[in-house]
């Protein structure tokens, strides 16, 4: 079957744009197939810093044809109905449409249109100019006089259509003024001249021998294996980072892995500050040596074969880096020379958010915060002071003025030089973390305090002013905050109700008099804002636990509105999927919907609710008072396991349950004669109901 090859060639596109054109690309063109009725077998994309390839396999070489049916309106309705659907169907008059009989609706007006199918190349001609003059680039420009926006001057269109055995024909159209043809060219400095195309896997070896790796990830591979060899051949290790090799493969379209190195003086300078330098300014990766230290090299990844074998082109990366690691080493040079606290009122002049106030006052918050915080998580309240005090003094260091990525960890450096403690530097240092689902959480207690109080005080405070992530639109990382939380509470197995912290957050907040234009009130804020953040946490912790493989019925079973202990509400879900997973647990779930099912039933029709205790004195039966008993004796216990934060023995006792609901069920009748019994077993069963919704809501689990 034909295929279609597609290249748009054109100068140099940014690399943090190639991958996601190429899938835009694919995307565009195959649904516009699609649509017009071209189904195809499989597409890929292709991308590199000069080109945008596509190639479809598979395609018919011509589109069915179709017959559509169109309801129109009933007979006898007005002109301009008709009118509208005559233009809609393509008819010339109504006698062209049919009538058919609805029984309810009546005689109405039906448009058979036959449609004839189109050559393939004929559609794809009318489809590819549309994609062009459509594409979305996060940044274009114009040129020329034909009117077309591309990401930069595009030089060439190649768009061939045929099958392997016959010539390819070229898909006939112009865009911005450059005509479709068969003709692209190869590296710009190793292989220039133009090269004749006819069908994908030509078009693939040909650049191969014009030195140009159409495939971005095979470009991956081979910087990464070669970087591998050549640090190996000399005793060292490639720092890998998967964005930069990324940022790479966008840049070369034929990769040559060389190696350079710089003065090991600079390497006074943390290692952090030497790779954030070096990547930045050179994209070039840093390697360490056989002790796991940082070495004085790195790997260059040059786009051209050089005659000299990269000699010039290793020295002019030294020469660059030579200069930029000096910067570096004065910057750090001189933030050693000045406190860390020195640097505090410099935060006075920082605007955090034009609502929220200054650094320096956040910094104030943080303090105040992080101190309630820390007995509760096994910190020294001094410590954790401390280390909120200085968490944002790097902020107005050179480095980081030079490097914001590396906030928080020279804060760490500066602190150990000028004598804090490793918790206070260690703190500075982590109180940013986790920054992603990968990253690591702060494990030491002054660490959790000050990460937690970060986290905390930034969310209440944007709460506070009603300004929460919408759609995918969250600026200020709320929901990043908001998943550390959890994360850090979790995976240090912390017992901490929120809404305490919540109200310690606006209380401090209030105290400083940093009110928002929506925080008129304290009463609005507190009973507003509040709830709505526990919300907003409840939201990202399902979405958590169901990512770490939770039933989602179990989940909501036990978040309620009020639920604010991040690991009572992970053990509970826990517990109740190894009750649910039992043959115990099923039945007294199934015991449960029997119970509430009678119990809405009765109420429903008898205009009340069964809320009383059960009086012992109407329980008749072995199989009633063993209920009744039971009832008694788990709620009380589960109660007390409840207490203790034991959801486990909580769930093992209401599994005990199981034998006289089932026992109750087979033998006593709920609605007796006797009106009193009645309410009485009514009652008994609202009791059982109540007890296991001291756990969980029976009500929302499935199956």
């Amino acid at each position: 079957m034909p295929e279609l090859l597609l290249e748009l060639f054109s100068e140099e596109i940014p690399a943090r744009m190639q991958r996601k054109a190429a899938d835009l690309l694919r995307k565009k063109v195959t649904d516009a197939l699609v649509d017009a009725g071209l189904v195809y077998e499989g597409a890929k994309a292709f991308v590199t810093p000069r080109r945008l390839a596509l190639t479809v396999t598979g395609l018919p070489a011509r589109s069915p044809d179709t017959r559509e049916e169109r309801k129109g309106p009933r007979v006898g309705a007005p002109q301009q109905a008709l009118d509208g659907f005559l233009k809609a169907a393509g008819l010339s008059s109504i006698d062209e449409a049919s009538i058919e009989t609805d029984p309810k609706k009546g005689d109405f007006y039906v448009a058979r249109i036959d449609k004839q199918g189109a050559d393939a190349q004929s559609i794809i001609a009318g489809i590819l100019p549309k994609v062009i003059s459509g594409f979305d680039w996060p940044k274009s420009m114009q040129w020329g006089h034909g009117g077309l926006t591309w990401v930069r001057p595009l030089r060439a269109i190649t768009a061939t259509f045929g099958t392997d055995n016959d010539e390819p024909e070229v898909i006939n159209f112009e865009a911005n003024t450059i005509a479709s043809g068969q003709t692209t060219f190869g590296h710009r400095f190793l292989a220039p001249d133009a090269i004749r195309v006819r069908r994908f896997d030509d078009y693939v070896q040909a650049l191969e021998k014009a030195k140009v790796v159409l495939d971005i990830d095979r470009r991956k591979d081979i910087i990464r294996a070669d970087a591998d060899q050549l640090a190996f051949a000399q005793g060292l290790s490639v720092i890998h980072d998967d964005g930069l090799l990324e940022e790479v493969a966008g840049l070369v379209e034929w990769p040559v892995v060389m190696l350079g190195s710089f003065d090991p003086a600079f390497l006074e300078v943390p290692e952090e500050a030497i790779i954030a330098t070096i990547r930045a300014n050179q994209k070039c990766f840093c390697l360490r040596d056989a002790e796991g230290k940082l070495a004085p090299y790195f790997i260059i990844t040059a786009n051209q074969i050089a005659e000299d074998g990269g000699k010039q082109i290793v020295a002019g990366n030294e020469r660059v880096i030579r200069a930029r690691l000096s910067d570096a080493q004065f910057f750090y040079r001189n933030d050693l020379s000045t406190p860390l606290e020195h640097g505090l009122p410099k935060l006075e002049d920082s605007v955090f958010h034009a609502k929220l106030g200054t650094q320096f006052q956040r910094v104030e918050r943080l303090v105040k915060l992080a101190a309630e915080i820390a007995p509760q998580v096994g910190a020294d309240v001094e410590l954790t002071k401390r280390a909120a005090m200085l968490s944002k003094a790097d902020l107005t260091t050179g480095m980081v003025g030079e490097f914001p990525e590396l906030q928080g960890l020279m804060g760490r450096y500066y602190a150990l030089a000028q004598g804090e403690t490793g918790a206070v530097a260690n703190a500075i240092a982590d109180h940013y973390k986790p920054l992603g689902p990968t990253d690591e959480v702060p494990a030491e207690p002054v660490a959790i305090a000050m990460a937690l109080a970060d986290k905390i005080e930034l969310l209440t405070g944007f709460w506070a002013m009603g300004e929460k992530p919408t759609g995918s639109r969250d600026p200020y990382a709320l929901r990043r905050a908001a998943l550390g939380v959890i994360r850090i509470v979790s995976d240090n197995n912390l017992s901490l109700p929120l809404t305490p912290l919540f109200e310690a957050a606006y209380m401090i907040r209030r105290e400083q008099g940093a009110k928002s234009e929506v925080e008129t009130a304290d009463e609005t804020a507190h009973d507003v804002a509040l709830p709505d953040l526990l919300g907003f946490f409840h939201d990202r912790l399902k979405v958590t636990l169901r990512d770490a493989g939770a039933r989602h019925d179990l989940v909501d079973a036990v978040i309620s509105p009020e639920s604010d202990d991040i690991l009572e509400i992970t053990r509970r879900v826990e517990a109740l999927s190894a009750l649910l997973g039992s043959e115990d647990g099923q039945n007294l779930l199934a015991g449960y919907r029997r119970a509430a099912n009678i119990l809405a039933a009765e109420e429903k029709k008898d205009g009340r609710t069964y809320d009383a205790p059960v009086d012992s004195t109407l329980v008749s039966g072995a199989e009633e008072t063993a209920l009744a008993e039971a009832v008694q004796t788990v709620g009380d216990e589960v109660r007390s396991r409840i207490a203790a934060n034991d959801y486990r023995g909580a769930i093992a006792a209401l599994a005990s349950l199981r034998a006289p609901v089932d026992a109750f069920f087979e033998k006593v009748l709920v609605n007796d004669p006797d009106a009193a019994v009645r309410a009485n077993r009514l009652n008994l069963l609202a009791s059982l109901r109540d007890t296991m919704r001291q756990v969980a809501d029976f009500s929302k689990i499935s199956g």
